[in-house]
Parts: structure tokens; C-alpha cells; sequence
């Protein structure tokens, strides 16, 4: 209990500055003023620090007082490029950009983790690498830190990964959840430009009209996953962007959609690969036109180490008491470029309730929603949570030591 009332002690600056970053976000790899931030908060502490070359990362390597491994802990630091429509008093300053998933919390709270873990630097047995990545967002900053070398950055690789991340729905505020293997799905990106002939809206026999082509194509697609995919195989097709015409009395010539496909298996992302080229062209075929359909496989399906995620449950009862940890039943269709690090190390990326107080989980604003507002309660709790992982998985050192704690 002694790191959560540490951690309360910081809650007022861990609020200004988790409001700061939300006040000010920036989208993709280049976060230079989000990056500015976390160096100044960083500043005073007993940390090496290095910045990415290709992105505005920030990795800060903590040496602990006596020799052992190195456990690494990630906060993502990008936002979403949405129009915020909160009304709250902090609310993004930046048109069209907003900290809509949360990541201003997850790099506020790293940073409380980064003090707490510096006041007790000498009890460390070994080294914490703190990972500030941008570009979670579709931008893959993880794989760009790892080509950068983060997990050497401490010298010895990492025993152990660990990353939060807040939820306003699905999850009781405050509660930690996690599961062993699969966690958030693998992501695919669908892009589809359909190819006709323009002319006047008036005279559609005159052109080769793509956008109802285009609107078959979609609503094919979707019927195609429920008509083929096994249900005990999951898999999501959603068409988030359509672009089509100028006027509307002018047939366009092409037409331009972008969907994600979220699979949680090599099967069933080969399957839609397959499936979703031969609809779209045999579609176009069948009204004349011609297609272009690329399939792009993105992030690997996360997937939790058993021993690291009994670890983590272990921790909360330790940090927190038996209540506030509740196990993930099933996988979350969402994807996660921290998946390319748990590819490397085990770990376990850890999901955490912050629904605004006296709001239903069920109902309010999804993560990724322009209303999308979160529960600042929950900023010293995953500071905490950061902490006591880092020095209790260095502590127990080995696998053996580990599963011990774990049962205890």
C-alpha cells in the first residue's frame, strides 16, 4: 500500500499534466511538443534518456542500487486525429485532434511510475527501461522503436514487458483485467479504389457509374464475414472511410473506400485475404468497372504470456487488494502495436477501467469517441500499478520465482 499513497502524493501534478497533454495533442510518429513534455517531466530524475531518430520517442533507462535484469514498461503517447466534443475545460486546443483513447493517461501515468521508481532506486535489483512510444494509431511506432533498438537500450534485453491501457466501456472503473494468450486481434488494412467512367448524373447509361458498385461492394463485404467465417474463429469488417464525387450532379469516375479486418488466426487471416479480393473485383466485374483492392496485414494478434499475466494479477491483490482485479474472459477485437514487443519479451498489456464517476460503463462514450471522456481517479492507480510491477518482477528475478509469487 506504501506506492499507492506515494502515488497519491503526486496526483495533483499527475492531473495537470495528464490535462497539459490533452490540451495539446499531436497525431502519428511526430509528437514534437508531447515529447517536450515528457522530457521536462523526466528532467531532475536518475535516468539515461535517449530520443528516436525516425519518431519523437522517448526511452529513459532507471539503473537500480544493486545488479539484476531489466523489465521494460510502455506508455503510448499519440493521439486520434477527432474533433473533440467533451465541452470538459481542457479539451483539445487543436482542431481535428484529440486524445480520444486514452494515451495521455497511459504517458501520465508512466511518468508517475518513472518518480516512484526513481524515489526507490537504490532497493532496485536491476534496470527499468521506460518506453514513451508514438505512433500506436496505425502508425506502428513499436516496430519503429524496436528497429531503433529500445529493447537494448538498458544493455541487457528485457525479462518482461508490461503496458496499461484505459477503457470508458466494458470495464468497472478502477478494476485492472487480463488474460493469457490472445488479448486484442491482429489488424489488416482493406484499400479499395473502384474504377468507371464519369459523366452527367442525368445520363448514368452514358458512364460507368462506381458508387453503387462501390455501396454492393460494402454491404457484400460485411454479409460475406457472416456467411463464411467460423464463428469460433472471430472476425470484424468494418468500412470506416468512403470517398466518392464532387457535385451531385456529376458521376465520378473512381471511388475510394478504406476498411480494417481484425482475425485472430493465420487461417482466418488468410481466408479474408482471399475473400475480400475476389468479392470486390467480381463485384466491379459484374457492373463493368474495374478494381484495385490491396490487403495489408498491420499489427500481430497480442498475445499475454501466461506466467508475466498471472504475475501482473498476483500484483494488484499485492498493491491494491483482491477486488480490483477481475481476469479478461475473452479477447478484445481491438489491436495493439504492443503486440510487436510481447512478440519479443514475455509481458502482458493490462486493460483498466476509467468510465467517468457516476457514469455506466455500458453506455457512455466509447474510447475512440469525439464524447469520449475518462476518469482522471485513475492516474495514481496506474502509476502504482507501473511501479510495483517493475520492482517486484525484478525482485523475483527468475520463472520459478515468478509462478511463486504469483500463488501467493
Amino acid at each position: 500500500m506504501a506506492t499507492c499513497e506515494d502515488a497519491t502524493a503526486l496526483r495533483d501534478d499527475l492531473v495537470r499534466l495528464r490535462r497539459s497533454l490533452h490540451t495539446d495533442p499531436e497525431v502519428g510518429l511526430i509528437l514534437p511538443r508531447t515529447q517536450e513534455k515528457v522530457l521536462a517531466a523526466l528532467d531532475g530524475l536518475p535516468l539515461e534518456i535517449s530520443t528516436g531518430r525516425r519518431l519523437s520517442s522517448v526511452t529513459a533507462v532507471l539503473r537500480g542500487g544493486r545488479p539484476g535484469p531489466t523489465v521494460l514498461l510502455r506508455a503510448d503517447m499519440d493521439a486520434l486525429p477527432v474533433t473533440e466534443r467533451t465541452g470538459v475545460d481542457f479539451a483539445s486546443g487543436t482542431q481535428g485532434v484529440m486524445h480520444a483513447c486514452g494515451h495521455d493517461l497511459h504517458t501520465t501515468m508512466l511518468i508517475g511510475a518513472a518518480q516512484l521508481l526513481s524515489a526507490r532506486r537504490q532497493d532496485l535489483a536491476g534496470d527499468v527501461v521506460l518506453m514513451f512510444q508514438p505512433g500506436e494509431e496505425g502508425c506502428d511506432g513499436a516496430g519503429v522503436m524496436l528497429a531503433e533498438g529500445v529493447l537494448d537500450a538498458a544493455g541487457a534485453r528485457p525479462v518482461a514487458a508490461y503496458a496499461l491501457h484505459v477503457f470508458t466501456t466494458g470495464f468497472p472503473t478502477g478494476v485492472f483485467m487480463a488474460r493469457s494468450g490472445a488479448t486484442m486481434a491482429a489488424t489488416n488494412d482493406v484499400d479499395v479504389t473502384v474504377i468507371g467512367a464519369g459523366g452527367h448524373a442525368s445520363a448514368p447509361h452514358r458512364a460507368k457509374d462506381p458508387v453503387p458498385a462501390a455501396c454492393e461492394m460494402v454491404t457484400a463485404l460485411q454479409t460475406m464475414v457472416s456467411r463464411t467465417c467460423d464463428p469460433f474463429d472471430p472476425v470484424v469488417l468494418t468500412v470506416g472511410s468512403f470517398h466518392a464525387g464532387t457535385r451531385r450532379n456529376v458521376i465520378p469516375e473512381t471511388v475510394r473506400f478504406e476498411g480494417t479486418v481484425r482475425t485472430f488466426s493465420a487461417q482466418a487471416q488468410r481466408r479474408m485475404k482471399d475473400a475480400v479480393v475476389t468479392v470486390v473485383r467480381q463485384i466491379a466485374a459484374a457492373h463493368g468497372l474495374r478494381a484495385e483492392v490491396e490487403f495489408t496485414p498491420r499489427y500481430p494478434v497480442t498475445v499475454n504470456d501466461e506466467h508475466e499475466t498471472a504475475f501482473v494479477q498476483s500484483t494488484v491483490h499485492e498493491t491494491f487488494g483482491e477486488h480490483r482485479f477481475q481476469p479478461l474472459t475473452h479477447p478484445l477485437t481491438g489491436g495493439e502495436d504492443f503486440s510487436r514487443i510481447l512478440g519479443e519479451v514475455p509481458g502482458s498489456l493490462i486493460m483498466l477501467g476509467a468510465a467517468p464517476a457516476g457514469a455506466d460503463p455500458a453506455t457512455v462514450a466509447n474510447n475512440h469517441s469525439p464524447y469520449a471522456e475518462f476518469d482522471e481517479s485513475v492516474l495514481c492507480d496506474g502509476a502504482a500499478l507501473y511501479a510495483d510491477l517493475a520492482t517486484r518482477r525484478l525482485a523475483a528475478k527468475t520463472a520459478g520465482a515468478i509462478a511463486s509469487a504469483s500463488a501467493s
